[in-house]
């Protein structure tokens, strides 16, 4: 078995594949998250940077906090417009009320609120919103089903004895945030076969497999592509949003 800080810095060892295959949250998404203004937008535990492109643009100025120097190294490479710097959510390197938005894709699931959620609120100016992510291909197609089924069998077993990661967003007592809102956008990636094999190969559970286990988890997703009628398709995907802002206090 794993261990869970093992999982949660294992995605630098494939940073570039990360940077390559994940996708990015729906443009509507990224509206909807951040407020009007905004003039500066911290993306936390921001990987490889493929969030923190989406925000270039969006605010005066951009920063990413990521605390895997192999990650940081593709971020800064990929997103000369952003400050790219060393920390995570529970030690954010940013003064008091520094920020309009933080973003968080992907990652709530590893961050300790208890330690997390003060540092989000003190970086936070009030008004400001914290914008949670969570991407996954939507299942309701049958395919997809099937192809999520097979991915989910390389971790399930691990999975079942450390406990299932926390995919909700809730504060200690007292935290000065209103409560989460949430909204789905649903979109569509035109992928090859072998862009969602890569896709795979980018998440914890496959990254920490021993070789042997890796390579025959690998066999069967091509047996699965290899059974599939297309090359490239247009994969339905789920941007699963969560919204809350910074109350006075």
């Amino acid at each position: 078995m794993v261990d869970r800080e093992a999982r949660r810095l294992s995605f630098g060892s494939v940073a570039a594949d990360y940077d390559r295959y994940r996708p990015p949250p729906p443009p509507r998404a990224l509206d909807w998250l951040i407020p009007p203004g905004a003039r500066a937008i911290l993306d936390l535990a921001a990987g490889t940077g493929v969030v923190t492109r989406e925000l270039i643009g969006r605010a005066g100025r951009v920063v990413a906090v990521e605390p895997d120097e192999r990650m940081r190294a593709v971020l800064a490479a990929r997103c000369p417009g952003a400050e790219a710097l060393d920390g995570r959510g529970e030690d954010i390197p940013l003064p008091d009320a520094s920020v309009d938005a933080v973003v968080i894709s992907a990652a709530w699931h590893w961050l300790d609120p208890e330690r997390a959620v003060p540092e989000i609120t003190r970086v936070l100016r009030v008004g400001g919103t914290l914008g949670v992510i969570w991407t996954f291909r939507d299942d309701r197609v049958p395919w997809v089903a099937e192809f999520n089924a097979l991915a989910r069998e390389s971790r399930e077993a691990d999975r079942a004895r450390q406990g299932r990661r926390r995919r909700e967003v809730t504060f200690p007592p007292g935290t000065p945030m209103s409560p989460p809102t949430e909204r789905r956008v649903t979109f569509s990636l035109p992928m090859t076969s072998e862009q969602l094999a890569g896709l795979l190969g980018t998440y914890s559970g496959v990254i920490t497999l021993e070789e042997e286990q890796r390579a025959a988890f690998s066999r069967r997703v091509r047996a699965f592509l290899d059974r599939q009628p297309w090359d490239q398709m247009d994969l339905p995907m789920i941007c699963r949003c969560l919204r809350s802002t910074r109350l006075p206090g």
